[in-house]
């Protein structure tokens, strides 16, 4: 038996908002368009541009959060399969058309509309030196481990003569 393989992959920017509907059995589906990019320098050395579009298509759950998240200008990644789709236009002409038919679609954008993005802000300045998490949040720390610096001491002798009547213990 032959196997065979219909997977895409595409990275690229929103075209128009989406549009999502309801088949008459109840099942979302949303459209979008998306544009990709691809660059090159031609034998004479002049860069040149040209861009692909593409009619994009996801069903059910993934339709209404597609629908809920994108906007247009997103930049998102698409997995799914291409499909083809043949009908009878209003001026009787045979009409074929390509779409790609997601299974999976990740948001790329690093700020939603108002928000603005800052992995540590809810961390005190004055800590010293401590390891603080890595947010999924935030993909260029992602993997790296960040040490904040500022305010960094050092390590005071402890005079043994003094009483410790006054000091508090720092669980840290």
């Amino acid at each position: 038996m032959a196997r065979s393989l219909n997977k895409v992959q595409l990275i690229g920017n929103l075209t128009r908002d989406p549009e999502l509907r309801y088949t008459p059995q109840g099942t979302a589906v949303c459209t979008f368009g998306m544009a990709t990019n691809r660059q090159w320098k031609t034998e004479a050395g002049e860069m040149r541009d040209e861009a692909e579009f593409h009619r994009i298509v996801a069903w059910n759950q993934l339709a209404e959060i597609c629908a809920r998240m994108l906007k247009k200008g997103s930049r998102v990644f698409v997995e799914g399969r291409i499909q083809s789709r043949t009908w009878t236009g209003q001026d009787n002409q045979q009409r074929t058309t390509f779409e790609i038919v997601i299974s999976d679609m990740i948001l790329l954008d690093s700020r939603r509309t108002g928000e603005v993005e800052e992995p540590f802000a809810d961390i005190p300045e004055d800590l010293g030196e401590v390891e603080m998490p890595v947010s999924s949040q935030s993909p260029e720390v992602q993997g790296k481990e960040v040490k904040s610096s500022k305010n960094k001491k050092p390590p005071e002798e402890k005079d043994e003569s003094l009483p410790d009547d006054n000091e508090e213990e720092i669980p840290f």
